[in-house]
């Protein structure tokens, strides 16, 4: 059965901006590049929370590449923000830019934000990429960073989106659903379960928006235009989270 059209990217006669949101783990471009940017071009997104970006040799190189084949630009992010990165469509106009590195636990990765302020017709809003650890502890503790950084940003609307390695009955998912909305309970969309690609089972990749966003739609993209689900699987060991929002003129 054909999902119901998730709404295109337009603006509205009040200023406010219906956008294309995506959420991706691309497992720093080690599968098939060609099927990566294909899934991404298929989703049109406006904005690309990726995690897992290229952070090691020519990290830059390759972040312009996929940048490059998916028709967007490099907002913030990759190396400096230890993984997370920004890209956005050039529907957007960038405000400010800040990458962010977490405190490291010996032992476990870094970890950090890519974080962007950006105006989409008369929409200003705040962006944070993120990947959170693997470990329980520091995984709660950097939710709640997550929930102060947004604090800071100075913005009427804002947007996370990441990796959270939590499912939604975890407590970190579930302290962020706290406070912000959790795009997929909110207006599901397309399919649920997000992780591992070849045969999803668990649904730890997701989008918020804070309140007074209008979610439309949020899920695993199917059956979209230029969409091979053999992309899907090529592509990366995560599926792709996709949302439409209407973010109100600020």
């Amino acid at each position: 059965m054909a999902m119901p059209t998730l709404p295109d990217s337009r603006t509205e006669p009040d200023g406010s901006a219906v956008i294309r949101v995506l959420s991706y783990n691309i497992r720093s471009l080690r599968d098939d590049n060609a099927a990566l940017a294909r899934v991404i071009r298929a989703c049109a997104p406006d904005l690309v929370f990726v995690q897992e970006a290229p952070r090691f040799f020519r990290w830059r190189k390759r972040a312009a590449w996929l940048a490059k084949h998916t028709g967007l630009v490099v907002l913030s992010g990759g190396a400096t923000a230890a993984g997370p990165l920004l890209l956005c469509s050039l529907r957007a106009t960038v405000e400010r830019t800040e990458d962010i590195l977490l405190p490291l636990t010996p032992g476990l990765h870094r970890r950090g934000f890519a974080t962007a302020v950006v105006r989409i017709a008369g929409a200003r809003i705040g962006l944070l990429s993120c990947h959170l650890s693997l470990q329980d502890d520091e995984r709660h503790a950097q939710a709640g960073m997550v929930l102060d950084r947004l604090k800071t940003m100075d913005v009427p609307h804002s947007i996370v989106a990441g990796d959270l390695n939590d499912l939604p009955t975890g407590r970190s998912f579930r302290l962020l659903a706290g406070e912000l909305q959790d795009c997929r309970t909110v207006a599901p969309w397309g399919d649920e379960y997000t992780s591992p690609a070849e045969h999803p089972r668990r649904r730890i990749d997701a989008i918020f928006a804070t309140p007074g966003i209008d979610v439309l739609g949020c899920g695993v993209p199917r059956d979209l235009p230029g969409l091979d689900r053999a992309d899907l699987r090529a592509a990366t060991d995560h599926l792709p989270v996709l949302a439409a929002l209407r973010v109100p003129a600020s």
